[in-house]
């Protein structure tokens, strides 16, 4: 296999299976009787493996990433599935922070002809089952499965896990899982599985009441990580990370229960070392000093309401560079918009990017010093030609801005 077959093969994937990442809604396929068949063709490698079920709102991904990290750090061959990615495809797939072998990957893409007809998986159906083959193949001690989109109808959903959590619930996705916090915190409690721990992140007494009445139904263990306190650090930025640092600890607690051995050092280290054992970026991503630079994936209003107070602590004049994707409510999100900021908007480069010129409207009434741009990059130069002194920059409002960002101007080690 070239390069250029890889690349071509997993062009072709994007091409042929219905990506919500990039098409949206449309490409939304709930329920669970394609990711089924789709198990049932390839052997069922989910039942073969032993999982661990992340899903959430916000802090999916950093609860994931820390845990896996600890799990490395105890000696666990750690299998982790996060979405999106950020450069490469092999990003969503790992063990022990290293990216899913691309010689796999573009086999089986190949298998993908040998589907029966009745089975047209979406992007992330097939996306799934590879992760799943893979960590069977690769003999993982455990894998941490990060939910797609909402919970009950999510194809990681055909999992039996030994342990679920879920982060938070907030207002996300709301075309698919509903307009209400209550309404998407059921969706999101539909992993809850009978007699398996679930553990509850969120401090919202109305969210820990739908969570802990699924549970009960369910007879599974209900944990509430609010209550936990905890002195720990991790190398992942963002004040919000306290938060995902209790999820983290009642997961490993309950592990434990099932003969994990995990020292508390294990737990120190692994949460000091998240980026260099599992080669996570994208939350509070510190890419340069010089200028000051901050990466932020956070794109629903919750998350964009915490990194703002965060920017706004920090009494430095910024250049903020912004994009979003068509679902987002950005009117919300003029509200909360840092001040001592110039603003830099682009569309982020998939299909589902927002022209700004769409919401230029909301941009002069918010009253704000803004220009509008191409692409990404152009936004970065200008931003970066405008710094001055203790300036600094800020890359956010989507997965695929700061995608774009990276791809551009992170060196890349193959």
């Amino acid at each position: 296999m070239t390069t250029a077959q890889y690349h071509e093969a997993v062009e072709w994937l994007f091409l042929q299976a219905p990506n919500y990442q990039i098409d949206g809604q449309k490409a939304y396929k709930p329920g669970l009787d394609n990711i089924r068949k789709l198990c049932d063709f390839f052997g069922n490698p989910q039942d073969k493996i032993k999982c661990i079920h992340i899903g959430g709102t916000n802090g999916k991904g950093s609860t994931s990433n820390m845990l896996a990290s600890v799990l490395q750090e105890s000696g666990y061959k750690t299998g982790l599935y996060n979405s999106p990615h950020l450069i490469d495809f092999t990003e969503r797939i790992k063990i022990d922070g290293k990216n899913c072998d691309k010689e796999f990957v573009y086999h089986f893409i190949l298998k993908l002809k040998d589907l029966p007809k009745e089975i047209r998986p979406s992007f992330f159906e097939f996306t799934t089952i590879m992760a799943f083959e893979y960590f069977y193949q690769q003999q993982v001690d455990a894998a941490i499965i990060e939910v797609g989109l909402g919970g009950r109808l999510d194809s990681t959903n055909i999992i039996l896990p030994l342990i679920s959590a879920i982060t938070n619930v907030q207002l996300d996705h709301q075309n698919i899982l509903g307009d209400t916090i209550e309404e998407i915190a059921s969706e999101k409690a539909g992993i809850i599985k009978p007699h398996i721990p679930i553990i509850s992140g969120d401090e919202n007494e109305t969210v820990k009441s739908i969570i802990k009445n699924k549970a009960d139904k369910e007879n599974a263990p209900f944990i509430d990580a609010s209550l936990i306190k905890a002195q720990l650090k991790s190398d992942l930025k963002g004040n919000y990370q306290e938060k995902n640092i209790r999820v983290v600890l009642a997961l490993i607690e309950e592990l434990r229960k099932l003969n994990f051995n995990i020292s508390h050092q294990n737990i120190e280290n692994g949460l000091l070392h998240v980026h260099k054992n599992t080669g996570f970026i994208g939350r509070w991503f510190e890419f340069s000093q010089n200028p000051f630079t901050i990466c932020d994936t956070a794109h629903n209003l919750a998350g964009l309401e915490h990194v703002f107070a965060q920017l706004n602590a920090i009494d430095r004049h910024k250049h903020i560079i912004l994009g979003f994707v068509n679902d987002k409510k950005i009117d919300e999100v003029m509200k909360v918009l840092p001040g001592n900021a110039r603003f830099y908007f682009s569309k982020p480069s998939v299909q589902r990017g927002r022209p700004p010129q769409e919401y230029e409207h909301l941009l002069q009434e918010a009253k704000i010093s803004y220009k509008i741009f191409s692409s990404v990059q152009e936004a970065y130069i200008a931003a970066k030609e405008n710094c001055r002194n203790e300036d600094m920059i800020f890359i956010g409002g989507s997965n695929f801005v700061v995608g774009e960002f990276l791809e551009k101007n992170l060196e890349i080690s193959e």
